[in-house]
């Protein structure tokens, strides 16, 4: 035992850790409601004639899928994409089937490439993203539209350069989920 440093305070250390773990409901629930918000916040950001806006609740939901990867089930795509069709303006349906594509690809490629970096997550996002907004852009056309895809790439090139920014806010949401809080029994 230190001679400088009394008893109690080592015994004060521990008591302030004990019956403290992470909420289950934020654990849980925290992932969930931040794709629901980038989803939402899509539409509230900026309005423009153009399609430049990347799709924030499909790279929320790519970046929390690549950051922990048992977090959410292969079907949260459905009710994600249910949300995210409700505020995006697509046809509805769209993110529904394109999401729950994104999540199986993501399953595959996490069986298949269990040890992945930056640059290889950042590959897959990007030609997932690409991906997306070419589907919805052939889905809307196929409806009612008619727009080149050279009209989308800028929002495809944001959406790639954003990915990183987005990953980031998601591992800091992870770290926030994951504070311990008093436990009562």
């Amino acid at each position: 035992m230190n001679p400088k440093r009394p008893a109690q305070s080592s015994s004060g250390f521990f008591r302030r850790r004990i019956n403290r773990e992470p909420s289950p409901l934020l654990a849980i629930g925290l992932p969930w409601l931040s794709i629901v918000l980038a989803s939402v916040m899509m539409t509230i950001v900026v309005v423009a004639s153009a399609p430049i806006v990347p799709p924030l609740g499909f790279l929320a939901f790519i970046a929390w899928r690549q950051l922990r990867p048992g977090l959410l089930p292969v079907w949260a795509g459905l009710p994600l994409g249910i949300v995210d069709d409700l505020f995006s303006g697509q046809p509805f349906g769209n993110a529904v089937m394109l999401w729950s594509l994104a999540a199986i690809a993501l399953e595959i490629l996490e069986a298949r490439l269990p040890w992945r970096n930056f640059l290889t997550e950042w590959v897959v996002a990007g030609t997932l993203i690409a991906i997306y907004i070419g589907c919805g852009l052939l889905l809307a056309n196929f409806t009612a539209a008619s727009t080149p895809f050279l009209f989308v790439m800028p929002q495809i090139l944001l959406s790639i350069l954003i990915y990183p920014l987005v990953g980031r806010v998601a591992a800091f949401i992870d770290r926030i989920r994951l504070i311990p809080v008093v436990e009562v029994r």
